[in-house]
């Protein structure tokens, strides 16, 4: 019997070490070539059993073997059988995921989330304040999406502007943060516009439900304002500084303010500086632009009480926010004499 065991100890072994599986057939093979002879020389009573018993056993493992070793290589040449692949999920089961916790406010529901579905936006700017109003509009799911800025990512942009990262340096901004918006939600449709916005563009913006506007000069605020009023599309506005920033919505065509109506002058020199000269806090353009982006949406839903006629100041630095009342003068120069008495109930 000490054939026997001495392949039992040589499969054990071989397990316990890990060996592959055709070293320990090798192994065992050779073991048993040993005891074959062993017998075949008249040597083999120390292991036990005859030559022909362990020629039997061999040859019976060595058929059961090549049995194996045959429908392996019959499968691998077999045809695969054939693979159903689980139908493609429903667009509109990906949307009732990506959007269940809009689905299931009662301000917006189903019918609000078909409005930014279907809504056209347009965003002025995507610096401090258009990085989060670009996100945070993406991911609700406004359907269309048009982004217009001139300027690149440089390295001072990213202290504030999330959107980018620092291997984006010198890349335009339009197209760097509408790669972002559609990588974050493939769903929408984002057009990049590399330039300004002016006075002229009334009929682009006549083609968007809404504008906002993240800017930070006077100058194009203001003939961003006067397309608006030309075109009668509302314009969600965003402004900061330092440690403090605003938010409002111009709507003279449904009985609002325009710009104008607040601000009908340039500052003075040195009385309003753009950030660059005056600085401000990181996280203040997130807070305002987060703010824009809500009150984008409760425009377009149609929820809650929206900004029109109304300004809400926020003071980073004390951690204060104020609302204050703004109302349309008839004698504007830009919408009052152009809209006096063709306001619409909202």
């Amino acid at each position: 019997m000490l054939g026997f065991w001495l392949l039992v100890g040589i499969t054990i072994a071989g397990w316990i070490f890990g060996l592959p599986r055709r070293w320990l057939l090798a192994a065992l093979a050779s073991a048993w070539a040993v005891i074959e002879l062993a017998h075949l020389s008249g040597m083999g009573a120390v292991f036990g059993g005859s030559a022909r018993g362990w020629l039997v056993a061999g040859g019976l493992v060595g058929l059961v073997l090549a049995y194996r070793a045959g429908l392996r290589w019959l499968r691998a040449r077999a045809a695969p059988p054939e693979q159903h692949k689980p139908a493609p999920v429903p667009v509109a089961d990906v949307e009732l995921d990506r959007y269940a916790r809009h689905l299931v406010l009662r301000e917006i529901g189903g019918p609000g989330q078909m409005r930014l579905r279907n809504a056209n936006v347009l965003v002025i700017g995507a610096g401090g304040l258009g990085a989060p109003v670009c996100l945070y509009l993406a991911a609700a799911g406004v359907g269309r999406i048009t982004l217009a800025d001139d300027d690149t990512v440089s390295l001072s942009n990213l202290q504030r502007q999330v959107i980018f990262r620092s291997d984006q340096q010198g890349r335009p901004k339009a197209q760097a943060a509408a790669d972002a918006m559609q990588a974050l939600n493939p769903m929408i449709q984002v057009t990049p516009l590399p330039r300004r916005i002016t006075e002229a563009d009334a009929d682009l913006i006549a083609r968007h439900d809404l504008v906002l506007d993240g800017t930070d000069s006077f100058d194009v605020r203001d003939a961003v304002n006067r397309a608006c009023v030309a075109a009668r599309v509302p314009l969600i506005a965003g402004s900061i500084a330092q440690w403090e920033g605003q938010v409002t919505l111009y709507d003279p065509a449904r009985g609002g303010p325009c710009l104008s109506c607040l601000f009908p002058t340039a500052p003075a020199p040195g009385l309003a500086p753009p950030c660059a000269e005056a600085g401000v806090v990181g996280p203040l353009p997130g807070v305002v632009g987060s703010m824009m982006a809500l009150e984008a949406i409760k425009h377009l839903t149609g929820a809650g009480q929206g900004l029109r006629g109304r300004m809400m100041i926020f003071d980073g630095l004390y951690g204060e926010s104020r609302m204050i009342g703004t109302a349309r003068r008839a004698d504007c120069p830009v919408c009052g004499s152009a809209l006096e008495g063709g306001a619409t109930a909202p």
